[in-house]
């Protein structure tokens, strides 16, 4: 067994397509080792933006041995009556590739067949990875490819190099124009030209004595360690960015950082601006000092460790300097407009074609917010819809401003830093900013109310307008990002608790876009179901059983914390050991109800009680139930649930002694009515049958 080594060379690679291109670059080779039945240890990607690496430990030299019987003709057309071979048997042997006396005959379901036993021709590893690497190479997917010379070949960009080892043994394949050899670039710089590798053992060692550090990890480790000690040279601390981090390892094949600075007066422009503009046109570290304040250096990290690091760092700071005197510029120029004056010239910005202005949004979102404000439990109500209404108008008016023009991603973090500076109220100001969140999966969410109900008010709005016009997502396809902004609405609600009815909530979003009163139920039931699927989600990556999730949910989805609430309960009594008896008893309650499509609310007539079962169930319910509603208002379902189950006796032994479909109508109509006020008590806290 050898370690395989696969070195793929090229011009510079984009960062955020090196880890994604070298995930499925493993993958596709490991699978084709399975298919091909060659055993192998453990994989190891590295790469830098010139090398895409895979290595595989202990990689057999061959493939594994593979026989297989086929079935041919039944012996007797495969053989005469005297045992000799028919055509039949000496086709069947020439098409099995076996001699015919190697024929067997074996006894089958259908009778005795003629079988052969094929043993498939074993090849060595190195012809079938030869074989194999140049489709699989060119099979690596990248969000962008390109094409190179007069080649029909595309990839990221373009192949230089390609080295393929098993051990000692050069790997012999071509991409396009170039031919595999077991020699590596070395650093472009530093170590210009190629180096021979002698085994797929020795790479890492020749690669880092030529200026690489081939090892990701290892890279990263190098570059936050020599980032931060330049950071504390100069009596600073290194802005906390792990994406920053991620991004630039990605961008060297081994780090040189160098601290630069900037002119104070450029600090005068929020701290925001100029991170983003260091961050995201050159990659650069910002510094703050040990209370937070951003200061007037950065770090750039170079490819290369020149004579003069001073000079380089030079060179960054003319770059930088433009950078920032255009933050600067806009800066100016957006303070001489108010955020009222932005928001007026929202009017001529589309938020969708359907769906009107970005302006006519924030109509929709202030009405909206308002309507959440006054049916919240949040306190002083009057003046939270006033913030709430003011922070609707101003919310979206930094999309038309010069600074998130040029640094979109500035987008509601400016428009907080705008209003701060024109006195609004500092929840009226966050909201601005945090009225997006969450802004990915397991991302921060908004921190006081007003920002809480913006945030919902937004989000919903967009969902309701989407689904009044059509534009629902469907399989990956969810352009307007409607599931993460629907995890969002309820992941709020959760974490403020708000006791909002989802229902009401809904309806007042719709009937924005819809006047039609069946079309608007319609929509409403539509949404309803699509928030119900992200809840689903939501409750078992918690780690609650499906079942419970579903339970609860079917049975009512109108109040989210409460949803919460019931799924705890129910998980919590599914772990009783009576549960699984339990939870039958009551779904052939509710199958039964569901199938007799009993009508709600049907009195139960004492007098057509025939058993004494009857009477006992309908004594124990009506004693049970005011403890159940007392505690259900409460929000103790644990208790309510518990106080539930002591039905199960008594409903057990109706089930044994009367037979509740009786061909009597009224008998029948009046023992489902019992049943239906054991379902009543539970109907909205679980569905059972479901479980």
């Amino acid at each position: 067994m050898n370690k395989l080594l696969i070195e793929i060379g090229t011009e510079e690679i984009p960062a955020g397509y090196i880890i994604p291109a070298l995930n499925a670059f493993k993958a596709k080779i490991l699978a084709s080792l399975d298919k091909s039945r060659i055993d192998y240890g453990e994989p190891q990607t590295f790469g830098t933006p010139r090398r895409l690496v895979l290595m595989v430990e202990n990689v057999a030299d061959m493939q594994n041995a593979k026989t297989s019987t086929i079935t041919g003709p039944p012996e007797k057309i495969g053989f005469d009556a005297n045992g000799n071979p028919t055509i039949a048997a000496e086709k069947f042997a020439s098409k099995a590739g076996i001699a015919i006396d190697q024929i067997k005959v074996e006894d089958t379901k259908k009778g005795r067949y003629l079988t052969a036993v094929i043993e498939e021709k074993c090849e060595s590893s190195v012809s079938i990875l030869e074989s194999i690497l140049e489709k699989q190479i060119l099979s690596i997917p990248f969000p962008k490819r390109m094409r190179w010379g007069d080649l029909s070949i595309s990839f990221a960009r373009p192949i230089i190099s390609l080295v393929g080892l098993l051990g000692e043994k050069i790997l012999d394949f071509k991409v396009g124009n170039i031919k595999s050899s077991s020699r590596i670039f070395g650093h472009q710089f530093m170590y210009p030209g190629k180096y021979k590798v002698e085994s797929a053992d020795n790479y890492i060692k020749v690669a880092e004595s030529i200026g690489i550090t081939p090892d990701i990890e290892k890279r990263k480790a190098m570059l936050k360690e020599a980032i931060e000690a330049c950071a504390k040279e100069h009596q600073s601390k290194i802005l906390e960015d792990d994406e920053l981090i991620n991004i630039v390892t990605n961008l060297v094949e081994s780090p040189f950082p160098i601290v630069g600075k900037f002119d104070d007066e450029f600090l005068e422009v929020p701290d925001e601006v100029l991170i983003t503009a260091m961050r995201e046109h050159q990659k650069y570290f910002a510094l703050i000092d040990e209370k937070g304040n951003l200061k007037p250096l950065f770090i750039a990290v170079n490819n290369t460790k020149a004579k003069d690091m001073q000079l380089v760092a030079r060179g960054h700071e003319k770059v930088l300097r433009a950078r920032l005197s255009d933050a600067k510029f806009f800066y100016e120029v957006d303070l001489t407009s108010s955020l009222d004056d932005f928001a007026q010239k929202l009017k001529n910005v589309t938020f969708q074609e359907k769906l009107g202005t970005v302006y006519d949004k924030t109509l929709k979102i202030g009405n909206l917010a308002q309507y959440l404000a006054e049916e919240s439990g949040y306190d002083d109500k009057e003046t939270l819809k006033l913030d709430v209404n003011r922070a609707a108008q101003i919310c979206k008016a930094d999309l038309v401003s010069q600074v998130v023009i040029e640094f979109t991603k500035l987008q509601g973090i400016i428009g907080r830093a705008y209003a701060l500076k024109a006195g609004e109220k500092e929840d009226v100001a966050l909201a601005i900013e945090q009225h997006y969140r969450p802004v990915y999966s397991g991302g921060k969410l908004p921190e006081n109310p007003t920002a809480c109900l913006l945030a919902i008010a937004d989000k919903l709005d967009t969902i309701c307008g989407c689904f009044c016009v059509g534009l629902i997502p469907t399989g990956g396809a969810d352009p307007y990002a409607l599931r993460r902004q629907g995890i969002g609405i309820i992941q709020i609600m959760l974490q403020e608790n708000l006791v909002l009815s989802l229902t009401l909530m809904i309806n007042k979003g719709v009937e924005a876009y819809i006047d039609n009163a069946g079309e608007k139920e319609e929509t409403v039931l539509k949404i309803l179901g699509f928030l119900k699927n992200r809840m689903v989600n939501i409750l078992t990556d918690k780690g609650f059983s499906k079942e419970a999730v579903h339970s609860a949910l079917w049975a009512s989805f109108d109040n989210l914390p409460d949803v919460v609430l019931r799924v705890k309960a129910l998980d919590s009594l599914r772990k009783d050991p009576d549960f699984e008896p339990l939870s039958i008893t009551f779904k052939r309650v509710e199958n039964i109800i569901k199938k007799a499509q009993a009508k709600a609310g049907v009195p139960v007539d004492e007098s057509l009680f025939e058993d004494v079962s009857e009477k006992g169930l309908f004594s124990a319910v009506n004693e049970v139930r005011q403890k159940v509603e007392n505690l259900i208002q409460q929000g103790n379902y644990d208790k309510a649930l518990s106080h539930i189950a002591t039905l199960r006796p008594k409903v057990d032994t109706f089930f044994d002694d009367v037979m509740v479909m009786a061909q009597d109508t009224k008998l029948r109509q009046n023992r489902i009515a019992l049943l239906s006020s054991v379902s009543g008590l539970f109907k909205n806290i679980a569905d059972f049958s479901m479980i």
